[in-house]
């Protein structure tokens, strides 16, 4: 806003002098809060969108394997109370959930607009498909139905098979902070900050701080990640931290 104030009073100015200056800058004025209440009405609809896409789809998943059980059904209440979802919103997530769940369900057309959400935007999409898995995997077992379906949300939505990869061993990887190190759970801090372990020391710390710079939750709310979903983007970036150091003391370091 205090561009458009500087640039449309300079015009003003140089047109109508200090009259000018005062009308240019009021319209610079006007013009920024016009632009800031349409960006925040975007801003709005994009999250809404992105909160629905995420529970929609979370009940489709969650019935892939012919039954949605009760773990699948706490891991969703225990993300709306994470997400701080009470009244009207928790009543939409749990419509979009039920939504997901039904036969007519369309999941090509959901996941297409989740891909128009979050254009450009490949850390949205991850952490779109991270609280999938967490959804689906709530059972402690990833069915063939389930896992081919993971796969099939996270290629509609424009992400890789090692993406999925990746979400699947920062899962492992929370799982294995409480139950002590291991080689695979080295293994799985690998695969978290994409690295293999041939990486040397200094690719490695690269390849952390670019991570958490990519997953910082101030940087992904400013793209569009809604601000409920704060918890969920700490823990990634959490995770993030203990694959790094769980590699780091592994090295001796």
């Amino acid at each position: 806003m205090l561009f458009l104030i500087i640039v449309f009073g300079l015009i003003g100015l140089a047109v109508g002098g200090p009259v000018g200056l005062l009308v240019g800058g009021g319209l610079g004025w006007w013009l920024g809060r016009r632009i800031g209440r349409r960006l925040s009405a975007a801003r709005m609809q994009l999250q809404e969108g992105f909160l629905e896409s995420i529970f929609s789809v979370m009940g489709c998943l969650c019935q892939a394997d012919g039954k949605v059980t009760e773990g699948e059904l706490s891991v969703a209440e225990k993300l709306f109370d994470q997400m701080h979802l009470q009244g009207e919103h928790r009543a939409k997530a749990r419509a979009a959930f039920a939504r997901g769940r039904a036969d007519d369900f369309n999941l090509e057309a959901e996941l297409a607009k989740v891909n128009r959400l979050t254009q450009r935007q490949p850390v949205l999409r991850q952490v779109f498909l991270q609280v999938q898995l967490s959804a689906i995997a709530a059972d402690g077992v990833l069915h063939p139905a389930e896992h081919e379906m993971i796969l099939r949300v996270a290629r509609g939505i424009g992400c890789s098979d090692a993406e999925v990869q990746q979400i699947e061993a920062m899962l492992h990887g929370a799982a294995a902070n409480s139950q002590g190190a291991s080689e695979e759970a080295l293994k799985d801090a690998y695969r978290v900050l994409g690295v293999s372990e041939e990486t040397s020391d200094a690719e490695l710390k690269k390849a952390y701080r670019r991570l958490m710079s990519q997953n910082h939750p101030d940087k992904l709310a400013g793209k569009g990640l809604p601000e409920s979903m704060r918890e969920v983007a700490q823990a990634r970036t959490s995770e993030i931290g203990n694959a790094y150091e769980r590699i780091r003391a592994a090295r001796g370091q």
